[in-house]
């Protein structure tokens, strides 16, 4: 086997990193506007970045039913649901705690793939869940002491909206195993796109209608142009150009970079606290995740 070259690990590392520092500095964007505003916008502003990947690639075979309903479940579920559950649940919580949840992305997958797609979980998988759901419970039964004494807990469906938006991702990368064999990855990332700025339209309209757009600072738009272009155009390149060279079993171990940088935003940007049940929990989650994604050793089961 030829080595894999770094630079292929360094776009994996680099694809999770950013997925989580703009889950985590999207707690500016959800305070300066309305998240089904600040979602149209996002929409918007990929459709116009990604027109050129709407094209069918030479060679590939048009769309059939299937792969259309495949492209709208995908989008609605991976894309218009994982961005309102991530907004709100940002918005309720935190951007640690958003770390935190979203390190259970691979066990979700795990878990969907075997209803889904009839795979196996492993012990090492199950072991993975466990930890995954123990760092969420501890996180969000915590009270974590601020500079005024104790804090209030976030509320539990801030806790749940997170989990949700961690199900969404995992039904993105299930439904993706299907569609990845019949379309190319940037036609996929641009259809899903256009539906999902055609699904939130008619919300983001009702709350454009009255929002008073001047109030919005020069810098509230630099950092919405870069969430929606890491969110939808530079991670999934990224990944993409990763996958080439690694192997996805392998490629999976760099989704830990995804809570440690949501986590290190919260901590470093945006001031927010890091207790030792933060730490713990995220432990636990990071855990998990190595479980989740780690390479098996051939002739291993478990």
């Amino acid at each position: 086997m030829k080595p894999v070259p770094w630079a292929a690990f360094a776009c994996l590392a680099a694809s999770m990193a950013l997925v989580g520092s703009y889950v985590g500095l999207s707690r500016l964007l959800v305070a300066a506007l309305p998240v089904f505003l600040l979602a149209w916008l996002r929409f918007g502003i990929a459709a116009v970045a990604m027109v050129t990947w709407l094209r069918r690639q030479p060679g590939e075979a048009p769309l059939s039913a299937q792969d259309r309903r495949l492209l709208f479940w995908e989008s609605f579920l991976g894309n218009f649901g994982f961005s309102i559950c991530m907004l709100f649940g940002v918005a309720a919580t935190s951007a640690v705690a958003a770390g935190v949840v979203m390190a259970a992305i691979p066990a979700a997958v795990a878990l969907m793939s075997r209803v889904f797609l009839g795979e196996r979980i492993t012990r090492r998988v199950q072991a993975a869940i466990g930890l995954a759901v123990g760092g969420i419970a501890l996180l969000a039964l915590a009270r974590v002491p601020d500079g005024a004494g104790q804090a209030p807990a976030a509320p539990w469906w801030g806790y749940a909206l997170l989990l949700g938006a961690v199900v969404c991702e995992a039904s993105y990368v299930v439904i993706g195993k299907r569609l990845a064999g019949s379309v190319s990855p940037q036609r996929i990332s641009a259809l899903i796109n256009l539906w999902g700025l055609a699904l939130i339209t008619p919300m983001g309209l009702w709350q454009a209608w009255s929002f008073p757009f001047e109030s919005v600072q020069a810098s509230t738009w630099g950092l919405l142009v870069f969430y929606a272009l890491a969110a939808s155009v530079v991670t999934v390149w990224l990944w993409m150009r990763g996958l080439q060279h690694v192997p996805a079993s392998q490629a999976g171990i760099f989704t830990v970079c995804l809570p440690l940088s949501a986590a290190a935003v919260g901590v470093v940007w945006l001031g927010e606290p890091f207790g030792p049940v933060h730490g713990v929990a995220l432990g636990m989650a990071l855990a998990g995740l190595v479980l989740a994604t780690w390479p098996q050793r051939a002739g291993r089961t478990g």
